[in-house]
């Protein structure tokens, strides 16, 4: 499935720590987001010449995850304001992703027309390989941080999604019929639009002002001891 938890993947530094950054972690993010990014575009291809919906919700997953790779990357010494309004456009682009696989899905549902499973298949497992390729990449890094750990959790998680597609090619060639797929590509894209809507929610929330300091108010409030 669609990795879920893009919400929880940053490798941002908490920000009243700041420990020097490991160049062998940079050099790994850098690999691991040119990867996912080539995955994407190639995916996105793909599925749109393959009719395949499942493809491209798992393109939703490479492009996410590139995202992700890219913010560390881009705001890892940003002020928190910063990376909040990076991972609100993450999140909201995510989301748009998902709407569009699932317009897409009922499109050629409506249309009748079956899916190539040859092509699915292939390009299921070339993006197998792809990201069983970026976990090993990240296995020395699994047992860090906790930043550290989620990105290596999910990229191992995302192999799911290339199975995933592999098993919709499958069902498609066995059944002469788009279901494995558009049922597929349907959870994939519930998962990528819930997990936008979960990084928009926190990227808000980081951006609210704090409660504003209301001395009267306090000043009001009298405890009052009781004797025993």
């Amino acid at each position: 499935m669609a990795c879920a938890c893009h919400a929880s993947c940053s490798t941002e530094t908490p920000a009243n720590a700041a420990p020097p950054i490991d160049p062998r972690w940079r050099r790994a993010l850098w690999i691991a987001l040119v990867v996912n990014a080539a995955m994407f575009a190639v995916e996105l291809v793909a599925g749109l010449q393959a009719n395949s919906v499942s493809l491209l919700a798992d393109a939703v997953d490479f492009a996410g995850d590139a995202a992700n790779y890219a913010l560390s990357l881009a705001v890892l010494s940003m002020a928190l304001v910063w990376r909040s309004r990076a991972a609100f456009v993450k999140g909201a682009t995510m989301f748009a992703y998902g709407l569009f696989v699932l317009a897409r899905a009922g499109w050629l549902l409506n249309s009748g027309s079956v899916p190539d499973p040859l092509t699915m298949g292939v390009v299921g497992f070339v993006a197998l390989l792809a990201n069983a390729g970026v976990a090993m990449l990240l296995f020395a890094f699994r047992t860090g941080d906790a930043n550290m750990r989620s990105v290596w959790l999910c990229s191992r998680n995302d192999a799911l999604s290339n199975l995933a597609v592999m098993a919709a090619a499958l069902g498609v060639f066995g059944t002469g019929s788009a279901w494995p797929d558009l049922v597929v590509a349907a959870v994939m894209a519930v998962l990528a639009l819930t997990a936008g809507l979960a990084v928009m929610r926190q990227a808000r929330n980081e951006l609210a002002p704090p409660p504003a300091h209301n001395p009267t108010v306090e000043a009001q409030t009298v405890v009052i001891a009781h004797p025993d």
